[in-house]
């Protein structure tokens, strides 16, 4: 399996995603992101899978998922 990203960390501070992507930092407003992340409560924010590649984010109790691209193609 060839690794895309790295994610060092991955938490919520409020209405703000915080993340280290490849070492860099980002920190991302809820409402240019996912309106179902936006909206959800912390332990629905709180539980999420990475997935082995690195590709993407998934949070099982919100059927949502986020690519690392879009991450940051968000910004």
């Amino acid at each position: 399996m060839v690794r895309t990203h790295t994610i060092e960390t991955l938490s919520f501070n409020n209405q703000m995603l915080h993340i280290i992507i490849d070492g860099q930092t980002l920190n991302i407003p809820l409402q240019n992101l996912s309106n179902k992340l936006l909206l959800a409560t912390n332990i629905e924010r709180n539980l999420f899978t990475i997935s082995p590649s690195g590709y993407g984010i998934h949070w099982p109790l919100l059927d949502e998922d986020i690519s690392i691209e879009a991450l940051l193609k968000s910004l």
